[in-house]
């Protein structure tokens, strides 16, 4: 006999929402109303970290690899920029967690203690992923967040801490996204061509000249502005940019010297046909990185509305932690950078404009 055709899918088996919507019982079966709430709430954030796990992955392995075509950055772009919107979501959804009154989730907080989302290992794991470093993380009571997850996951069946192992066996989307900016082709050079490294020299040292003439020409009109009188004061900060610009691009690190090249050539000539995606992509980054300090920042100000200035559940010190955390930077060059920029009129005369798509 011929095999009968398979049912058609329906949409609740499809998305397994039977056993989905019976994983909100908590831990005794029957939650408040207002718990069932705040269960679902931190379901929804999980699941949203599951997804921003599975982007930054795609868009990492695309920038880890030996090339990255012109045709797939937009790629990159298109699942990078679905990670911030969907950070975006997340910082909004904490209005949802706000309309939780102090006094109710009172009447059922001791239920978590020790739980805690510093024990989300899956926020750990987009942190890792990104490139956060553990000795630049702030510790719970002395523990790093990963050593803290190794220690209370005893307690449990799932062996969190063994996934936070391999993230941190992976290559970051900082490292990959460094690898791929040493690639730039700078002033028509690209790595491995004959003399690339005198190019990438000969073009940090055009840029700090440059550098130092539009802070002298930046001194002299404040100067002709405000009187001879603050040439004391202004004088320093304007050398100070000169010498924090050397200090960013010459770098003992033949690769990073490069990356940070690579980043400033393509902040400065962005307009090049060539240079418009790379741009793009490095404006994307940027704001992922926003969206994490806003991220951040919404939850500390969500908690300390809903449990003041209290001990968090998991023993850290709630509010004051949470503010710490608002400090991380993942991709600091991405940010330095603007303070070394110059205007258009000022930038070094562009070599072998036909290589980046101009005739």
């Amino acid at each position: 006999m011929p095999t009968p055709p398979p049912s058609p899918p329906v949409y609740w088996d499809y998305l397994s929402l039977p056993g989905l919507l019976a994983q909100q019982d908590g831990l005794d079966g029957n939650p408040s109303p207002d718990e069932l709430h705040f269960i679902i709430v931190h379901q929804a954030f999980e699941l949203w970290f599951k997804l921003v796990l599975s982007q930054l992955r795609l868009a990492r392995n695309h920038l880890a690899a030996e090339r990255l075509p012109e045709e797939q950055v937009p790629f990159v772009v298109h699942h990078l920029g679905r990670v911030n919107v969907i950070l975006r979501h997340c910082v909004d959804q904490f209005a949802v967690m706000e309309t939780l009154p102090p006094q109710d989730f009172l009447a059922f907080r001791d239920k978590l203690t020790p739980a805690s989302g510093f024990q989300s290992f899956q926020l750990r794991e987009v942190e890792i992923l990104l490139g956060l470093k553990t000795e630049d993380r702030v510790a719970l009571g002395g523990v790093k967040p990963e050593a803290h997850i190794q220690s209370v996951g005893a307690a449990s069946k799932f062996d969190a801490f063994a996934r936070l192992q391999a993230t941190q066996a992976e290559v970051t989307l900082r490292d990959a996204l460094n690898a791929w900016l040493a690639r730039t082709p700078i002033q028509g050079s690209s790595v491995g061509d004959p003399g690339d490294a005198d190019v990438v020299n000969g073009f940090i040292a055009d840029y700090l000249a440059q550098v130092k003439a539009h802070g002298d020409q930046t001194l002299a009109g404040l100067v002709r502005a405000l009187g001879e009188s603050e040439r004391a004061r202004m004088e320093p900060r304007i050398r100070q940019g000169l010498d924090e610009t050397q200090k960013f691009l010459v770098v003992d690190d033949p690769v990073l010297r490069r990356a940070r090249a690579g980043l400033l050539f393509i902040e400065s000539y962005r307009e090049l046909p060539l240079l418009a995606w790379p741009r793009l992509l490095i404006d994307t980054v940027v704001e992922l990185e926003e969206q994490m300090l806003l991220f951040r920042n919404r939850h500390a100000r969500m908690v300390e509305r809903v449990i003041g200035r209290r001990i968090g559940t998991g023993g850290s010190s709630g509010v004051e932690y949470l503010d710490k955390t608002t400090a991380y930077r993942t991709f600091p060059e991405l940010w330095t950078v603007r303070s070394a920029l110059l205007p258009r009129a000022m930038l070094p005369a562009l070599q072998h404009r036909e290589k980046y798509g101009v005739s």
